[in-house]
């Protein structure tokens, strides 16, 4: 009897290892293709039960060159990379990685507000360039007189609000789509929001009506001297709007791990600005996260092998096409 086959595509920076040892152990074949190359994600695939993806565009064409897949499981959160239109067409399971580093971006996005609020940027540089505590003049602000503001109110925001409600003296967020809502977390309209937080944190996806949400008119909006944390998605950010922001002073600091552009230019003005806590699109960094990342689609293709259903599935077949 021939064993099932799953294709992984592309691993970035992952040891799959992990993940080739739980498939293998469950009875699986699997073969590492290590590119995003369709020729080559093809040619692993051609007789695929299953695909592991990383990066690699998983369009029609190439579901078309594999003819026995009926599972994709993502290395994230996100399944953007998929077509997720012509795998319900072809009765196909999608299921992705949630909840693989929810805690270690929300940690990041808390770590980033308390460096700001307590100027831990500007007391380094102090040091590092010769002086001490008379030389240190950015007077740091009590947490706890302070209020988090969250924008979006997803697994991660309710992660942060969660685990910053006993530093901060109030956490409030906006989220129209949310249908509950976190005890403890005050629920505010966009403005109330914009105008009442100290330190704004993004936790939005990005969508044509979410880009460059935070520009200069919103900008304008926020409490002087309040800072912003984005570990969600770069385009949310006017770059442009953002450093005039922290120029004139409206704007005390600023947080970024996510970039419009990444990596950004040598010469980007986003590298070199003072006011900026910048970290490498690292958020989600971390060693349980990247076992998470490799181990999680092992486990999804397992247990839609062994009991017709994925974990985490985002797309489910219909009964009509599901036998296709």
């Amino acid at each position: 009897m021939s064993h099932p086959v799953v294709v992984i595509t592309d691993t970035e920076e992952l040891d799959p290892e992990p993940g080739i040892r739980l498939l293998s152990d469950a009875g699986f074949e699997v073969r590492v293709v290590g590119n995003r190359t369709p020729e080559a994600i093809a040619a692993a695939g051609h007789d695929a039960d299953a695909l592991i993806v990383g990066y690699a565009r998983i369009d029609a064409a190439l579901l078309a060159r594999m003819p026995r897949v009926r599972m994709l499981a993502t290395m994230s959160a996100g399944y953007d990379m998929i077509d997720t239109g012509e795998a319900a067409r072809r009765g196909l399971w999608v299921a992705n990685l949630p909840h693989a580093a929810t805690e270690d971006v929300a940690v990041h996005a808390l770590t980033q507000a308390l460096s700001l609020t307590r100027r831990l940027p500007q007391a380094d540089a102090v040091v590092r360039s010769g002086g001490w505590s008379q030389d240190f003049t950015d007077i740091p602000r009590r947490a706890s007189d302070l209020t988090l503001g969250v924008l979006g109110l997803g697994r991660i925001a309710r992660t942060l609000t969660r685990i910053a409600a006993p530093v901060f003296g109030r956490v409030i967020a906006h989220d129209p789509h949310a249908t509950d809502w976190p005890d403890g977390v005050d629920r505010t309209g966009l403005d109330t929001l914009v105008a009442s937080s100290d330190i704004l944190s993004l936790h939005v996806p990005s969508t044509p009506q979410t880009r460059g949400i935070v520009n200069a008119e919103l900008l304008a909006r926020m409490r002087p001297g309040s800072l912003l944390v984005n570990v969600s998605r770069g385009d949310l950010v006017d770059a442009d709007a953002l450093l005039a922001a922290l120029d004139d002073g409206r704007l005390g600091g600023a947080a970024l791990d996510v970039f419009p552009v990444e990596p950004p230019a040598a010469d980007d003005r986003l590298r070199s600005h003072p006011r900026l806590l910048l970290s490498p699109h690292s958020a989600f960094l971390s060693d349980a996260s990247l076992r998470g990342y490799v181990t999680e689609p092992a486990r999804n293709v397992i247990a839609w092998w062994t009991t017709g259903r994925p974990h985490t599935p985002v797309v489910v077949p219909s009964s009509a096409t599901a036998s296709m």
